[in-house]
């Protein structure tokens, strides 16, 4: 089987492939066809097959390396020697790393709210419109574009030449800038404003997400309670306020706690716009630079452990207000 392991041809990998999930199928057919047998097997036994896979999965994919991160975050450049919390004291006290945070904060700030808003308000529009099914579509489709392909569209809307006759603009921006007798600009050099220009690409994409998923929610208000609404005299802005959201509330919150986590994690935008410079990093970039470019060890995965700390809370606070959600119905 060495073979099979070093084999670096398509074809050999293909091979790999089949005999991996051939093994999967065997070992879940013999799982299966032992705990088919409740006369026979104890409950316990049938808890451990079915749980098993699942726990030994989590363990060696999940809890193994994280502890594996957290220990190295503790570890020198080279991730051999002990130096304590020194990587997590250069990440909150060099200028460098507190620009990342900075801009990783304006990310999960700006685009969670800005794309939920933009959204919602989306979601009671096209409603109303007769052509709802196409403009949805038009909304949800940069969903459908890689981070990759959506950060090279904007690159080319935000492209600059310099203002001289005879050169013509290629970025959309600034060709609409030149119409209006305005000089072109650098957008995605000028610090901090360069990060606002990619957090807009992440609201044009996320958008589509939260307006499918808040007007599913508007559609599964009940009609008595809309109409018990009108009857007392709630229209426009006052059943929007007093009726629509709260009634859509658990949907506002998955909106805006996936969009965060999502955000939390971006890296393709600012690695395919500007790679990170021009004051543009974030957490999730730095993690990247410093563990694979710079090959600094303990850096990178302290940077690691504090994306991981920072999910942490969107996610507690996700499952709260869903059982919270679950015990007012």
């Amino acid at each position: 089987m060495d073979w099979l392991i070093n084999a670096g041809s398509t074809g050999h990998k293909f091979v790999l492939m089949f005999v991996a999930i051939m093994l999967f199928v065997v070992v879940m057919g013999a799982i299966l066809l032992a705990v088919d047998r409740p006369k026979r097997v104890p409950g316990w036994v049938v808890a451990a097959a079915f749980l098993g896979p699942t726990v030994i999965g989590l363990g060696f994919g999940l809890v193994y390396p994280g502890l594996r991160t957290v220990w190295g975050s503790l570890l020198d450049s080279k991730g051999k020697d002990y130096v304590g919390l020194e990587n997590y004291v250069r990440v909150f006290s060099e200028d460098q790393f507190q620009t990342v945070l900075r801009n990783t904060l304006m990310w999960v700030i700006l685009v969670p709210l800005l794309a939920t808003l933009i959204g919602l308000v989306y979601a009671v529009l096209v409603d109303r419109t007769r052509f709802e099914y196409l403009a949805k579509t038009l909304i949800f489709l940069p969903m459908a574009i890689s981070m990759v392909g959506a950060g090279i569209i904007w690159k080319f809307v935000y492209e600059f030449r310099p203002d001289q006759p005879g050169v013509n603009q290629i970025g959309i921006l600034n060709q609409l800038l030149v119409w209006l007798g305005l000089p072109p600009q650098q957008f995605l050099l000028s610090e901090p404003a360069n990060t606002l220009f990619l957090i807009a690409v992440m609201i044009w994409i996320q958008t589509g997400f939260a307006m499918t998923v808040l007007s599913a929610a508007i559609k599964a208000i009940p009609d008595d309670i809309v109409e018990a609404a009108r009857l007392d005299g709630l229209h426009g802005t006052k059943m929007f306020r007093f009726i629509t959201v709260p009634s859509i509330r658990p949907a506002l919150v998955v909106v805006v706690t996936t969009i965060a986590m999502g955000t939390l994690k971006v890296f393709d935008i600012v690695r395919t716009m500007t790679g990170g410079n021009f004051g543009t990093s974030v957490v999730a970039n730095e993690f990247y630079v410093q563990s694979f470019r710079i090959r600094d060890l303990g850096l990178g995965a302290a940077l690691a452990v504090i994306l991981f700390v920072l999910v942490i809370p969107l996610v507690i606070y996700n499952v709260r207000q869903l059982r919270i959600a679950e015990e007012i119905r």
